[in-house]
């Protein structure tokens, strides 16, 4: 199965006119809904505005909220070590949920430079927050991708865009990139991760955030680089 993971960010509106052939299921990211009618399933956080939300479902398209989200990244290891953005939270769903062969994003490089940050104008960016788990936004995504190819699925970025992704580039009729995981680094994040115990069940991690030591959390990000 492969999977099309559109964000908010300015490039995603590429999406618009790729034919439906390549992608067997279309996850679209809080506002990202917007830019093509055929999408599958709507991530976003429960405070999403409701002014932002589809006013009516097509019939099988799905909202997913926490109740499912959180579970499903705490099969992962638990939002906090996903890293706490739309992107990736939903990447753990996805990954749990529906279980791909390919997930594919595109509108997700989380780069802040330019005027226009969201396909929809100046938008609120998440990794621009005061917020632990976006130290590195590369680390979150070498984790995403590492643990993805442990259940046989490949990331990988259909943007050309400068990008805090690690993902390989791909292009919508050739989604290989498959990358290759050094399995060792791998065990080693993950022993890291447990040794620090930063879990939070509720997904509410900001709520403990205090007791997170950055050295630690640094020294998980940097397990997770060295995966590939």
């Amino acid at each position: 199965m492969n999977v099309l993971m559109l964000g908010s960010g300015p490039n995603v509106t590429d999406a618009a006119g790729w034919p439906r052939g390549q992608f067997d299921v279309i996850v679209a990211i809080n506002n990202a809904w917007r830019v093509r009618e055929d999408w599958d399933y709507l991530v976003h956080p429960s405070d999403f505005p409701e002014d932002r939300q589809p006013d009516t479902l097509s019939e099988g398209q799905q909202i997913i909220t926490y109740e499912a989200y959180v579970p499903a990244n705490n099969a992962f290891g638990g939002i906090f070590y996903a890293g706490g953005t739309m992107a990736f939270t939903a990447g753990y769903w996805a990954l749990h949920a529906l279980r791909p062969k390919v997930m594919a994003y595109l509108g997700c490089d989380m780069t802040y430079d330019a005027k226009q940050t969201h396909f929809y104008g100046k938008g609120t960016a998440d990794p621009l927050r005061e917020d632990k788990s976006l130290r590195s936004l590369e680390a979150k995504s070498a984790r995403l991708q590492a643990l993805a190819a442990r259940e046989g699925c490949s990331c990988v970025n259909l943007s050309r865009d400068e990008s805090r992704l690690v993902f390989p580039r791909a292009t919508p009729d050739r989604l290989n990139g498959a990358a290759e995981v050094h399995c060792a680094a791998v065990e080693e994040a993950l022993a890291l991760e447990k040794d620090a115990a930063f879990v939070v069940p509720s997904g509410k991690y900001w709520k403990e955030e205090a007791r997170f030591d950055t050295d630690l959390i640094d020294a998980i990000d940097a397990a997770w680089m060295r995966t590939f």
